[in-house]
């Protein structure tokens, strides 16, 4: 099967092609399905998913129940299922499948976007306080870097997308919140004064995955050490 990544359009845009990486480096590590609600602030990642060949995309209006398809899709195929949804309380809505996926070890890798630091605690429409937003009930939470189109973003963004998935069916399984801020402009256009890096001084493997499409990274859990 041809795959066809979004990492093969180069947009003179950081957001774009950050999210595309991240998508890129999710079907590597083996996140084939994404459950969908739509948003404005979540744009980049859901057009980057909508791109790519290799994943399946779900479309939900409602994100409680979105959540919740993708809770029993995941347990029923054992393997990580991805949601995303915009920010604010739409993100509050995915809570009740995240307790019952970290009690009953299923493995969800919840995505939702938020607005940058700029416009936190200011009044800014649909901005809540994402941060840590389902407490104890993920296994792990990363309050993302705001996106740059460089080596070392793409370095960083391709890792957090490996280990988050490896972090999902780590024993015992169970759901990892990304928390991604994105500045406008939110489609792939091209940004006035903004260029990419050119080719011939970019870190391929960065940019565009690994020609093999193995993963970014190999994750392996730490034996345990026994005195």
């Amino acid at each position: 099967m041809k795959i066809v990544s979004s990492m093969n359009r180069d947009s003179a845009n950081p957001t774009y092609v950050y999210a595309s990486a991240f998508v890129d480096e999710l079907q590597r590590v083996g996140v084939l399905n994404v459950v969908i609600c739509p948003g404005s602030r979540s744009t980049p990642l859901a057009m980057a998913f909508a791109a790519h060949s290799a994943i399946r995309t779900w479309m939900h209006a409602d994100e409680r129940s979105a959540a919740f398809f993708g809770l029993g899709m995941a347990k029923h195929m054992r393997q990580p299922v991805a949601l995303l949804c915009t920010s604010g309380t739409a993100a509050a809505n995915f809570m009740p499948a995240l307790v019952e996926a970290k009690l009953t070890h299923v493995p969800l890798l919840v995505l939702t976007a938020d607005r940058p630091h700029e416009l936190r605690d200011n009044g800014a429409l649909q901005s809540i306080d994402q941060n840590r937003l389902y407490g104890t009930y993920t296994k792990w939470f990363v309050e993302l870097a705001l996106p740059e189109a460089t080596d070392a973003a793409l370095h960083y963004i391709r890792t957090i997308a490996a280990r988050a998935a490896a972090s999902t069916q780590a024993i015992p399984a169970g759901p990892v919140h990304l928390n991604f801020p994105f500045r406008e402009p939110l489609t792939p256009e091209p940004i006035p004064g903004q260029s990419l890096p050119p080719v011939a001084q970019r870190d391929l493997t960065a940019w565009q995955g690994r020609p093999d499409n193995s993963p970014y990274i190999e994750v392996r859990e730490a034996p345990i050490s026994v005195p």
